[in-house]
C-alpha cells in the first residue's frame, strides 16, 4: 500500500477544480495510452462539486467519456427515481453532460428483491466488466469516518470474501444500502479522499494517524500505488 499524501487547498471550491482537472488529466493520459480506465465515484457535498467542474472542464480535457468505465463505491437501496440515489446525482452533475455510456448503477429496489440480493448481483456486474483494479477509487469521508457506506462498528467491515455487500440500519438516512468492500476499494491503482468542512477534521486527522479500521473506516483503504488525500483547510486543521 502506497504511503499518503496531503493536498491541502484553500476552500471547497480550490479543491473541485484541482480534482476535477487532475482527473481529466489522468484520465486523458490512459486513454492516450490505449488504456480505457475505470474509475469508482461516491456522493456527498463536495462530490457533488467535484462532478460539475468535470462537467464544466472537459470539453477541453480530450477525454472520451464513451471510453471510461464508471462505478459507484456505494448506492441508497430506493426506487431508481428517489432523489436519494447517488448515481441520479452523480448523472445529473456530470455524467449525462459529458456523454458517459458505460455506467454501471447499483441496483435499485427495481432491480434486485433486498440488499444482498444487490449486492450480489453487483459483485457479479463488477467481475463481469471490471479490469481486475479501479485505476481510480473517489472518496469522501463522513464526519465518523465511514468511507461509501462502510460505517464504524457495523459488520460489513470485516467481511473479507465479497466486493459488495448489503447494509441495513444505516446511521444515516436511508437505511438500506449498497457498498463496495474493504477487499475490493482496495484493488486500486489510486485512492483520492476528498474532504472538506471542519466538521471532517477529527475524522481526517485520526485517520491518518492510524485509527482502527472499526472505529474509522477511512483508515482502511489505500491505493496500490497512490493514496491522495484532496482536503480544504478547514478539513486539514486537526492535522
Amino acid at each position: 500500500m502506497s504511503t499518503p499524501r496531503i493536498e491541502v487547498h484553500d476552500d471547497s471550491a480550490a479543491l473541485a477544480t484541482t480534482v476535477a482537472g487532475e482527473l481529466l488529466h489522468r484520465l486523458a493520459d490512459a486513454q492516450a495510452a490505449g488504456h480505457v480506465p475505470q474509475i469508482a465515484v461516491t456522493g456527498g457535498t463536495i462530490a457533488e462539486d467535484i462532478h460539475e467542474e468535470i462537467a464544466r472542464l472537459s470539453p477541453e480535457s480530450g477525454v472520451d467519456w464513451t471510453k471510461v468505465v464508471v462505478w459507484f463505491g456505494d448506492e441508497r437501496f430506493v426506487a431508481p427515481d428517489s432523489p436519494d440515489r447517488n448515481s441520479r446525482h452523480t448523472r445529473a452533475a456530470f455524467l449525462d453532460a459529458v456523454g458517459a455510456t458505460q455506467v454501471h448503477e447499483m441496483p435499485s429496489t427495481a432491480d434486485a428483491e433486498d440488499v444482498d440480493a444487490g449486492a450480489t448481483a453487483y459483485a457479479a456486474t463488477l467481475r463481469e466488466h471490471g479490469g481486475g483494479e479501479f485505476d481510480i477509487v473517489m472518496l469522501g469521508v463522513g464526519p465518523d469516518g465511514h468511507i461509501a457506506s462502510l460505517f464504524p462498528g457495523f459488520p460489513q467491515l470485516d467481511v473479507d470474501d465479497a466486493i459488495a455487500v448489503g447494509v441495513t440500519g444505516s446511521p444515516k438516512p436511508p437505511p438500506e444500502r449498497i457498498t463496495l468492500t474493504f477487499s475490493a476499494l482496495n484493488r486500486a491503482r489510486s485512492v483520492w479522499f476528498l474532504v472538506s468542512g471542519s466538521g471532517k477534521a477529527a475524522a481526517v486527522a485520526a485517520a491518518l494517524g492510524g485509527a482502527d479500521v472499526h472505529e474509522i473506516p477511512a483508515a482502511g483503504v489505500a491505493g496500490r500505488e497512490e493514496t491522495t488525500w484532496f482536503l480544504d483547510r478547514e478539513a486539514a486543521s486537526a492535522l
